[in-house]
């Protein structure tokens, strides 16, 4: 009966994480993806989770197994009916919501109960087992909470690399509401066994209950679940946004997040919880010396801050299991520990971005994680030699700071002279490891150190939304005037803006004049006296420099904080002063608001939403292009920009472009080495046009190529392959034609 119960546990755990990145690609043709979709839809997830563990620790409130097994078999049945899997009807754009309110109200109909349902399974399999089989309680009941651990890591692995490239959307959703109701069939076989091992005279009376846990030993629950799981939003956005904007890098953190789950609860750890601190105190050291992202020591970076966060996360994630109740407390336990997950969740994803206006969370909560380390007795943190440590680790920051802004920070010797006393400063503050808030305050002085650090880019404003974090970055470009203002999302550039006024109203970086999208622009001006043009992302609204007095100009674009930032005049001037005729901005997701726009409307329709690591798939699919050119004019064409730095995605835009059928041609550009840094970039395109009169401006053109997808097959709503695209990028795969 141990097996079938695991067995229940992890196909439970499997289903869960298999459907939150089905019902995250159901979400992405209205709702646009981010990393802030990511983190609703998790803290979602949570507080799903939390009411299947509350619904779960009221059941237990049933004396008889019996009836609680047919409760459960009820609410399961129940959670059923709103299968199979899909957004509700209602589900639009999130045009007045706030997108986070939008995300829940529509997640709740379509697959709220279900995923409630499935998370009380394993406290109550557990409860279940300890009942029917006493003997097994020490050691069965949470090793079968590992054992969830394990199903929800496997299918998390699982949906990017096998389901997602293999099977269609439309077959993920109907499969996982078969696999459902099989669940079902399997939890009826294994609550058939349970009942008839149950010991007729296993009762409340018969049984000594030990007494339950008090507040304090709830609250240092809620506490140890609160960290890693703060820290694991707050790690996933720091590493996304600062370090490297890379596709599925998400993955990462939550697999390491669910891996100290299960090496925490398997009953005997691999690492002793003393090999575990220390090896922790080494990596947060490190992770708080590197808090600056480095572009030249990225990888490094992105390695030292995921070992930091996997070991505090089982640091706390074995204290936890070492502060275990009786297992006939275990769903007041895991109540907890889900109440613990939420708050961590919450904070990150509804607070943080609107407290800060960067991803200040992850090294804040890197800072109290020490908390959770041993304090010591009383005497210790008395004794003037842990003191004396924490003076010389403050001492020798401030030097590190003024050596590094001084006048031979570039020396030799310098560097030398910065390297050894940084040496002696991560040794000092491992010193402290034994002694948690003297740990905390020198992880504190570490990280400050770093912030003071000097920055070789001039970040002069910054701004957090729900889609992300913005920056606006000056450089010096003597070659064009001065200074230079950088829109960059992350670590994504998106746009520039020369300040001198001989180049203000200049079109630099992707949309040059000498790029493809520069080209068509000019070709499609010198064939029409007026064009109406329409761009899918604003970015700081460069292209609006193409703008004459009889152009209309419509931009769409998802985040309404770019629009505020591109139409601030004392940011960037594009919009404000460099556009001769009317420009208009549509908020909202651009397949649903192109949706709105006339048939034949537009002469030039510009797709810029590529370039970054939450690449909206919708708008790269069959289906998506046949939008396009139904909106074009006979004559018109469609720009796809196509630039990214970890996807190959000219292939599957040319594959698309021919399977919706159109005519198709490509471009691979290379930035002149002659021309100033900015002002035109590298960066790939495809056009596509409704008839061949539309291509023909560009047919005899040797810049733009035939089109040859490589045997990359198209991208629709169904199916989208992005580790194929990832692969490609890497090489490992054959390159796309072309």
């Amino acid at each position: 009966m141990i097996g079938l119960s695991g067995l229940a546990v992890l196909i439970s755990a499997a289903l869960i994480f298999t459907v939150e990145p089905i019902v995250a690609r159901l979400i992405l043709p209205i709702g646009g993806g981010s990393a802030g979709v990511w983190n609703t839809c998790l803290v979602f997830f949570q507080a799903s989770l939390l009411l299947g563990y509350l619904y779960a620790h009221e059941l237990r409130r049933l004396r008889s197994p019996r009836i609680q097994m047919v409760c459960h078999g009820a609410v399961l049945g129940a959670a059923a009916l709103v299968l199979p899997l899909g957004l509700p009807a209602y589900a639009s754009a999130p045009a007045t919501t706030p997108p986070a309110l939008w995300l829940i109200w529509c997640l709740i109909p379509s697959i709220g109960a279900p995923f409630a349902a499935l998370s009380a399974t394993a406290p109550l399999v557990q409860a279940w087992q300890t009942r029917a089989l006493p003997g097994t309680a020490a050691n069965g009941a949470w090793g079968l909470y590992g054992a969830s651990n394990l199903g929800s890591l496997l299918a998390l692995l699982a949906y990017p690399t096998l389901i997602e490239p293999l099977i269609g959307l439309a077959d993920q959703t109907r499969l996982w509401s078969l696999a459902y109701l099989g669940f079902i069939a399997l939890m009826a076989l294994m609550g058939r066994q349970i009942w008839r091992s149950a010991e007729p005279d296993q009762s409340a009376a018969a049984v000594a209950r030990p007494p339950p846990p008090g507040w304090s030993a709830r609250l240092r629950w809620i506490a140890l679940a609160a960290v890693p799981s703060s820290l694991l939003l707050g790690v996933t956005g720091y590493i996304t946004t600062d370090i490297a904007a890379a596709p599925f890098l998400w993955i990462a953190p939550l697999a390491l997040y669910l891996l100290t789950f299960v090496l925490a609860f398997r009953g005997r750890a691999p690492l002793a919880p003393r090999s575990v601190l220390v090896i922790q105190a080494m990596a947060v050291i490190l992770a708080c010396v590197l808090a600056r992202p480095l572009p030249q020591l990225f990888l490094t970076g992105l390695v030292v801050h995921l070992i930091a966060f996997f070991f505090t996360a089982l640091v706390c994630h074995q204290a936890l299991m070492a502060r275990r109740p009786d297992p006939v407390h275990l769903t007041d336990y895991y109540l907890c520990v889900s109440v613990g997950g939420l708050l961590g969740g919450m904070f990150n994803a509804l607070a943080a971005p609107a407290i800060f206006n960067s991803v200040v969370e992850y090294p804040a909560l890197l800072i109290l994680s020490a908390l959770a380390r041993p304090w010591g007795d009383r005497k210790g943190l008395a004794r003037p030699l842990p003191w004396a440590a924490l003076i010389g680790c403050g001492a020798i920051t401030a030097v590190i700071v003024q050596l590094a802004h001084s006048n031979a920070a570039e020396a030799t010797a310098t560097l030398y002279v910065v390297a050894a006393l940084a040496a002696v400063l991560a040794v000092l503050a491992f010193c402290l490891r034994n002694r948690a808030p003297l740990f905390c305050l020198a992880s504190a002085i570490l990280i400050a150190g770093s912030a003071a650090l000097p920055d070789p880019i001039d970040i002069v404003g910054r701004w957090r939304g729900f889609y992300g974090v913005l920056r606006e970055a000056r450089v010096h470009e003597s070659r064009l005037g001065g200074e230079v203002r950088k829109l960059t999302h992350g670590s994504t550039l998106h746009g520039a803006e020369a300040v001198s006024p001989a180049f203000r109203c200049q079109p630099l970086l992707y949309y040059a004049h000498e790029t493809p999208i520069g080209q068509v622009m000019d070709t499609a001006a010198r064939l029409k006296p007026s064009l109406t043009v329409g761009v899918v992302g604003l970015g700081a609204g460069t292209l609006a420099a193409y703008s004459r007095p009889a152009d209309n100009f419509t931009f769409f674009e998802i985040d309404p904080l770019v629009v505020r930032i591109a139409s601030d005049p004392a940011l960037f001037s594009y919009l404000s002063s460099c556009a001769k005729g009317p420009v208009t901005q549509t908020i909202g997701d651009a397949r649903l608001t192109l949706q709105r726009e006339g048939d034949g409307t537009f002469d030039v329709l510009v797709i810029d939403a590529f370039s970054s690591d939450s690449v909206p798939t919708h708008l790269l699919t069959v289906e998506a292009a046949r939008l396009y050119l139904s909106k074009l004019n006979p004559a018109g064409v469609v720009v796809f920009h196509l630039s990214n730095r970890n996807l190959d995605l000219v292939g599957p835009a040319q594959a698309m472009a021919l399977q919706a059928g159109g005519y198709a041609r490509l471009q691979r550009h290379r930035q002149d080495p002659k021309l100033p840094p900015l002002w035109e970039s590298t960066e790939s395109a495809v056009i596509m046009t409704r008839t061949m009169a539309g291509m023909a401006p560009f047919a005899d053109d040797p810049r733009w190529q035939r089109p040859n997808p490589g045997g990359v097959a198209a991208w629709t709503d169904d199916r989208a392959d992005l580790m194929g695209a990832l692969l490609r990028r890497l090489g490992i795969l054959g390159a796309s034609g072309g």
